[in-house]
């Protein structure tokens, strides 16, 4: 034989007997499952940059707790409670506070008010408020 027919029976050999070696994987007898990463299928939307959806903001303050009795939310922004049925009413660490052309507070949602200035109410309140 020559060389070259000995090379080429050689490479037959070998790869058929990597055929017998290496068996296909048993096809599945139960519901298959697709895969939950991502798909590999092109998609008809361009790809970009994904963005997440903006976090809810907390009803309830971590720090601060609610006004005794009455139906409010926390405004993170302001740092305080908004009251939901008194208009441009708050409350935070026992004290209320009340805008109408001016600044006022109480230890109660129903008064007495006593006035004051943008010192005497809580950061965030006073700056959403700018007189």
């Amino acid at each position: 034989m020559t060389a070259i027919a000995r090379i080429t029976l050689l490479s037959l050999v070998l790869g058929l007997s990597a055929c017998a070696v290496h068996r296909p994987p048993p096809a599945p007898t139960g519901p298959t499952i697709p895969p939950s990463g991502p798909s590999t299928q092109p998609s008809s939307k361009p790809s970009g940059p994904v963005i997440a959806p903006p976090k809810p903001l907390p009803s309830k303050s971590p720090t601060f707790a609610p006004p005794p009795g009455a139906a409010s939310h926390w405004d993170g922004k302001m740092q305080v409670y908004v009251l939901d049925e008194q208009p441009d009413t708050f409350y935070r660490q026992r004290t209320y506070y009340r805008w109408s052309n001016g600044w006022s507070r109480s230890i109660s949602p129903n008064g007495p008010w006593e006035e004051t200035n943008v010192q005497g109410v809580p950061p965030g309140l006073s700056k959403q408020y700018a007189q």
